[in-house]
């Protein structure tokens, strides 16, 4: 690879293709590099990145940058993977893209880049970082991705580069079909990236042993049977398979919390004060910045991602977390997801939910 080049890290969609093709315009010295992180086969016994190197190669085929493939798959599984499971083993409902971001793109695949003398890493994330390195929200606020940046560090934010932070989601389509770009309509990639499009509880079921219990309503009463804590998160109405009752309100139910200890899943009928938490304590949390504003502060926070900024006031703790306090009560904030903070277009950083306060708690 050539001296002081930049490293794109291409994952065989739209956005990290154009973010390419963005910087060779632009004269500079470019290299596609394709990050495997998981070796399984999907539902259909065909392996997604296949495919994906394939859009890949022809993409870089198309711009005429080299490109290569890099394997990375032990290391998230040792990182990322492992975390994932702990997580849903202690009932908890983690974010393994944000874990992903902190220690595989920005970390591992960063210091390959690095190692290769690349001056630069660059993705596809829509984020923009202005001249002191700040971590900015990207100008399509739908697209906008720096919820599931805000573990960074600003070692790892002074060596990267975010070439379609500053465009529309349909300016890069746009950019793709004039380029004649091979997945210029490809459909952009959901949920957590080693799920992809398979049923997530199915996959759960082939690494964590499931055990059955009971649902009960806020007063404990039984309403059916769950088919393990770990299937379910705070706030969920789908899938509960306790719908078309004749008893109660005929509301929809929800789940409102979960007993680990008697293995007992919480619903109730409509969305009510149960559901609803009062603050949070985050046990550690990243500044992008290096640092927090303030020992106490007012700011906004997203507590999952598409989420309207919420106001908060924030409290350091001496340990290194933040007891975040919410202007108003707050729907289904689940431990184990993130709360990232922010300062306007400014992303401050975030930490990991560990505690909720309910607006109402539940005694069975």
């Amino acid at each position: 690879m050539n001296e002081g080049h930049v490293v794109v890290g291409m994952s065989g969609g739209v956005d990290s293709a154009v973010a390419a093709y963005l910087l060779k315009q632009e004269g500079r010295s470019v290299v596609g590099v394709f990050m495997k992180n998981w070796e399984e086969d999907d539902e259909d016994g065909v392996c997604t990145a296949t495919q994906d190197y394939a859009d890949v190669r022809s993409v870089c085929d198309t711009i005429g940058i080299p490109y290569y493939t890099v394997n990375f798959a032990e290391e998230y599984r040792d990182r990322v993977f492992s975390y994932f499971l702990e997580e849903y083993r202690k009932g908890r409902t983690p974010n393994p893209d944000v874990l992903c971001n902190c220690e595989i793109k920005f970390k591992a695949f960063l210091d390959f880049a690095l190692k290769s003398g690349a001056s630069a890493l660059a993705t596809g994330h829509y984020c923009r970082l202005d001249e002191q390195k700040r971590l900015l929200r990207g100008l399509d606020a739908n697209k906008d991705q720096t919820y599931f940046l805000a573990g960074l560090k600003p070692e790892q934010l002074s060596r990267v580069v975010f070439p379609v932070g500053t465009l529309q989601k349909s300016d890069v389509r746009r950019i793709a079909r004039e380029q004649q770009f091979s997945n210029a309509a490809k459909k952009d990639s959901t949920g957590i990236c080693f799920i992809g499009e398979r049923n997530f509880k199915q996959f759960l079921m082939q690494f964590l042993p499931a055990q059955k219990g009971d649902i009960v309503d806020e007063h404990g009463k039984r309403i059916g049977t769950h088919d393990g804590l770990m299937y379910y998160t705070l706030g969920q109405r789908r899938g509960l398979g306790i719908g078309g009752r004749s008893e109660g309100t005929g509301e929809s139910w929800f789940v409102i919390g979960k007993d680990l200890k008697r293995n007992l899943l919480i619903v109730q009928q409509g969305e009510h004060e149960e559901l609803y938490s009062t603050d949070l304590v985050s046990d550690k949390v990243n500044w992008v910045a290096g640092k927090a504003p303030g020992e106490t502060f007012r700011c906004t926070a997203k507590f999952r991602y598409r989420q309207p900024d919420q106001a908060v006031s924030v409290t350091l703790t001496k340990t290194g977390g933040a007891s975040v306090v919410f202007d108003r009560p707050q729907r289904a904030v689940t431990p184990g997801q993130w709360v990232v903070f922010y300062d306007g277009e400014v992303c401050l950083g975030g930490g990991s939910i560990d505690r909720v306060t309910p607006l109402k708690p539940i005694r069975l």
